[in-house]
């Protein structure tokens, strides 16, 4: 019976294996071998050792590198073999998987003693289970070398940071040296005939790109790339300037939208113009691995520099003064107008040279003479035109017109640059050439990404204020649609500005921190500074000078984006909600002290402090707080509760302890009540949560006048009444529900006693408005003949016709 069962199970098992076998086979199909399981066995055999060649290679390579070229395409390479590794991982899964599934088809094999299997099913699981070992041993080795090579990937990584960290230590002359100039005037003859080579290449690549067969397509290009080039942005420039009157909304969003445009189109056609230059060589089938490889980066170069031009004229905006995005008066901006250029020609010409220098491996002194010459150039283009604005705006001053107003991070901007390219003058003067071309690069990228972040988070802010605007034609859309008014739509463009700038600077961060042109970060460089002082940290308290710095940078970058973040909530994002002035001051405090918690804790993770090695901190603490600091605990709990209870909330009238004020303010320790009189009184957050504290706008906003008479016996009372309600009713602050009211409190030998009262919006109204009720009230009871009551006199008679009266 079992073995009659067998057969067709193997039926349906080698049945299913024929189905599957087309979809297994699809990546053999364009090289039109079967959809068998032997080939991908052959492949993964033959793919394993090559892999593992590759990765050997790398190794012997690595030990031997020692320029940050090499490394960084050594870092590459491996890279490239950790992704062919998972790929091949990846492939031979599927494979282990179908074998798993037909040895689950077949079952297990039956026990010793019971009914025995046919021949070509032993055979078949026996196959299967190598099958299976094979691909299980290939699958790991496979993995095993993606290990390895992204283990590789890591030390390559530390061996170019300390590449980096020599070279930038090594002083290698002044450049008013002579051995900076033998470049020039005595060239080495390896290097001559390094870049003879080379040249050699490139003319013999030209002469093919003009041959017969290549002519007509190299004419083409060449015309292309020329006309995209130079006509390609005056072009793009005429119908912008048509589209933007018509098709976009009046506002900020336009000139936003138009230095973004312009930004854009000269990075286009820059690069483009240049990829298309290139293409003209990259095209040609003998083209040489170097030209190939020299074309690529002198694409990236031109992007880079193309960038930078672009953003020199959107920012300084001199076709269209009036759409100008940052402050700065017109004969600034047309004395800036050429540094932009200048400045974008001198990276790409001297880039040029550098990724000659690397291509070809150039000398030391070829190589320090690129890099001096380019940081030189780039230093006085940033020295030079802040110089120029300087005699500008004190040209303007002397002649009596008005400059721009500038701001704090304006001359912060201006001082940063002028120090920084004083910074790399001095390191080529005194001889430390890779560091000056090392802060030049981090200059040049710092100040590409804090422009690029200017102009997106204008842009940004303008589109969310263009789209959500009432008076635009989305925004109508929008109210229309989801019936919202114009405040939710206010709202709206509040929240989605702030998401988009802070997208914008989380981008910004990380841009700069992974530094420019694949070097190192700036974090790295001061580390390697440091190293070169010779300090190897303060290892005792796992604290060094480059931790130090990120701490520093933590916590001021941290400070800044939490009053930032507080100062929009405060006045830009909560006054738009429904909230009332107590708890949005609620909710901005308790964000404060929520971020500075969070600011010193994240600081002290960079200064590299373990939270469990504070022990004595916290013993240090609990001692403290036993003895003195029990108060400043306490009202700062108190001041918690406070922010989260809100028994009292900023703006409410208290009085504690016969202080009588509104609240303006609750800090972490203590509480500002503001009197009648515009002083302050301090309050303890402890007081408050403790003592009796009458809360008068808590329950109800509204305030009582109440004013309380003596009358003589002899008065009609129901006439008093009526001039006393009368007087309440034409006073505009008294409201007309609840009524005024008067009630008869007292009948003495003294008078009559009626106390009139009435209810008011506010309880700072109560004061104002009894004084104004009291002058009405004196008025009309003169009017009508009627006193208040009097104090009764009484005459003594005594001896000698002395007369004493007593009141």
């Amino acid at each position: 019976m079992r073995k009659t069962l067998r057969m067709p199970l193997l039926l349906l098992a080698l049945l299913s294996c024929l189905m599957m076998a087309p979809f297994l086979s699809q990546a053999d199909e364009s090289t039109g071998q079967s959809a068998t399981e032997e080939p991908a066995k052959v492949n993964a055999n033959t793919a394993l050792p090559a892999l593992q060649k590759r990765l050997d290679s790398l190794k012997q390579r690595v030990s031997a590198a020692k320029t940050d070229k090499q490394f960084t395409s050594l870092n590459d390479d491996s890279q490239k073999l950790v992704a062919e590794a998972d790929k091949l991982a990846v492939a031979l899964a599927p494979q282990l998987t179908q074998v798993q599934a037909q040895l689950d088809v077949l079952g297990p094999a039956p026990a010793p003693g019971t009914l025995t299997e046919t021949p070509q099913v032993v055979s078949q699981r026996k196959q299967l289970n190598n099958s299976k070992t094979l691909l299980t041993t290939q699958i790991e080795q496979t993995k095993a070398i993606a290990v390895g090579a992204q283990n590789l990937s890591s030390q390559i990584s530390g061996l170019r940071r300390d590449a980096l960290k020599t070279q930038i230590a090594l002083n290698t002359g002044s450049i008013l040296g002579e051995k900076f100039w033998s470049p020039v005037f005595q060239p080495n003859d390896k290097d001559a005939a390094r870049f003879g080579e080379f040249g050699a290449q490139v003319g013999s690549a030209w002469d093919e790109a003009w041959s017969e067969e290549w002519r007509l397509g190299t004419g083409i290009y060449l015309l292309l790339a020329l006309g995209i080039g130079l006509f390609g942005r005056h072009a793009l420039d005429k119908p912008m300037n048509w589209v933007l009157p018509r098709w976009l909304p009046q506002g900020r969003f336009r000139r936003s939208f138009l230095a973004c445009f312009t930004t854009l189109s000269t990075t286009l056609t820059l690069g483009i113009c240049m990829q298309l230059l290139c293409y003209i060589f990259t095209r040609l089938p003998d083209t040489s691995p170097w030209i190939l490889e020299f074309a690529d980066q002198l694409v990236e170069l031109t992007y880079f520099s193309a960038v930078i031009a672009g953003l020199g004229i959107a920012l300084l905006s001199n076709n269209h003064p009036s759409w100008r995005l940052p402050g700065i008066a017109d004969p600034l901006a047309k004395t800036l107008a050429t540094f932009p250029i200048l400045l974008a020609t001198f990276i790409f010409l001297f880039g040029i040279i550098e990724q000659l220098n690397a291509l070809v491996g150039a000398s030391i002194d070829a190589t320090l003479f690129g890099n001096g010459l380019s940081a030189l150039l780039v230093a006085l283009n940033c020295l030079v035109a802040p110089l120029r604005v300087n005699r500008i705006r004190r040209k303007m001053r002397a002649e009596g017109e008005q400059t721009e107003a500038r701001s704090t991070v304006a001359g912060l901007i201006h001082l940063v640059i002028s120090l920084t390219a004083f910074v790399i003058l001095l390191a080529l003067l005194i001889g430390y050439i890779p560091l000056a071309r090392f802060v030049t690069f981090e200059l040049l990228w710092i100040g590409l990404v804090v422009c690029s972040l200017y102009l997106l988070i204008h842009f940004v802010v303008d589109l969310c204020e263009a789209v959500f605007s009432p008076s635009t034609h989305s925004g109508k859309i929008l109210k229309s649609t989801l019936s919202l008014n114009d405040r939710y739509l206010s709202l709206a463009a509040t929240l989605f500005s702030a998401l988009g700038k802070t997208s914008l600077l989380l981008m910004a961060a990380v841009a700069l921190l992974n530094g420019t042109f694949g070097t190192t970060t700036p974090m790295e460089l001061l580390a390697k500074i440091a190293d070169m002082w010779g300090g190897k940290g303060l290892e005792g308290m796992n604290i060094i000078p480059a931790h130090a710095l990120n701490a520093v940078l933590c916590l001021v970058v941290g400070w800044y984006v939490l009053r930032s973040t507080r100062r929009w909530l405060d006045n830009d994002f909560l006054p738009k909600t429904n909230m009332d002035r107590g708890l949005r001051a609620s909710l901005v405090t308790l964000f404060t002290n929520v971020g500075y918690v969070l600011i010193i804790m994240l600081t002290l993770s960079m200064l590299g402090i373990e939270w469990n090695k504070l022990a004595w901190i916290v013993s240090a603490l609990s001692v403290g707080i036993g003895f003195g600091l029990q108060e400043i605990v306490k009202n700062f709990i108190s001041g918690l509760i406070l922010l989260t209870e809100r028994p009292v909330k900023v703006g409410d009238l208290v009085s504690i302890s016969g202080v009588e004020g509104d609240i303006r303010r609750i800090n972490v320790r203590a509480t500002e009540i503001q009197l009648g009189d515009k002083s302050t009184v301090i309050v303890p957050n402890s007081q408050l949560i403790s003592q009796n504290v009458r809360n008068a706008t808590m329950g109800n906003a509204q305030g009582v006048a109440t004013i309380t008479l003596t009358f003589p016996l002899d008065i009609d009372p129901e006439q008093v009444r009526n001039l006393l309600l009368e007087a309440y009713n034409l006073h505009e602050s008294i409201l007309e529900n609840p009524a005024p009211s008067v009630s008869f409190k007292e009948l003495g030998p003294t008078g009559i006693v009626l106390s009139v009262t009435g209810y008011v919006n506010s309880p700072r109204m109560v004061s104002s408005t009894r004084s104004d009720l009291l002058y009405e009230i004196l008025k009309m009871l003169r009017a009508a003949g009627i006193s208040l009551s009097q104090t009764q006199t009484m005459i003594l008679e005594q001896p000698a016709n002395k007369a004493v009266t007593v009141e």
